[in-house]
């Protein structure tokens, strides 16, 4: 069994994160233009994580339908959200936790963007939409 990560190195890496994303040059227009106040969204994502990381269910809530609604997201933003996610993962947690936050991060984004734009080489091109 896992051990539990502390709550407080948790809301640093959501904090941290999310202060770098509203100052990513590719990220912080989509997450801005999403986001008119912060505090409550770090206070779901810290929740979330938890839920993730530590199964403690203090997330309740489903993200597709948000993450549908975002304007301007492709799925190349998937890979910048990833790398950044990692890069601050790894900063602010030991190897082996940054490993389990990275190894999640990178299921769920695999099933946002399945969710949100379909199977790579299954995705309609905009010759077979015309027909």
């Amino acid at each position: 069994m896992s051990t539990i990560v502390p709550d407080d190195m948790i809301e640093e890496l959501v904090h941290r994160f999310y202060d770098r994303v509203r100052t990513h040059p590719v990220l912080a227009p989509i997450f801005n233009q999403a986001i008119a106040d912060w505090e409550p969204h770090l206070a779901t994502m810290v929740n979330f994580w938890s839920s993730v990381i530590n199964t403690s269910g203090r997330y309740k809530g489903n993200p597709m339908p948000k993450h549908k609604a975002l304007k301007g997201i492709s799925p190349a933003h998937f890979k910048v959200w990833l790398g950044l996610f990692e890069d601050t993962a790894s900063n602010v947690c030991p190897p082996d936790v940054a490993e389990r936050f990275t190894a999640k991060s990178k299921m769920i984004a695999r099933s946002l963007e399945l969710g949100m734009f379909g199977i790579p080489g299954l995705r309609p091109t905009l010759a077979n939409e015309a027909r």
